[in-house]
């Protein structure tokens, strides 16, 4: 009962989640990459080359939440855990390894 009230109040539009969602997933396919570049130039590999790509991604998550939903990513997210906190951290892993190995071949060689 006090979801539908607050449903009713601040109602949810579906395209402006989808917008918000895609945001954070393009801006953590870029920074992916990006730490995958700067890895590689660091000559890191293994466990400490994971260990970067997750402390950056938290670190991204954390300037999210405070310069793009100014602390209340409820207002802007329909699931903030999922959707800001944990999404596509997976997702781009790939491209992270990718650029990663890249540069470190290029570095290395």
């Amino acid at each position: 009962m006090n979801e539908e009230r607050e449903l009713a109040i601040n109602p949810v539009v579906g395209s402006s989640i989808q917008h918000n969602n895609q945001v954070v997933s393009n801006i953590r396919n870029l920074t992916a990459s990006l730490f995958g570049v700067a890895a590689g130039t660091l000559g890191l590999e293994s466990y400490p080359g994971f260990i970067f790509y997750l402390v950056g991604t938290l670190f991204v998550s954390v300037l999210l939440f405070v310069t793009r939903t100014g602390g209340k990513p409820s207002e802007y997210f329909h699931k903030p855990l999922g959707d800001l906190w944990l999404g596509e951290v997976f997702g781009g892993l790939s491209g992270f390894v990718l650029t990663w190995t890249l540069f470190y071949g290029l570095v290395r060689a």
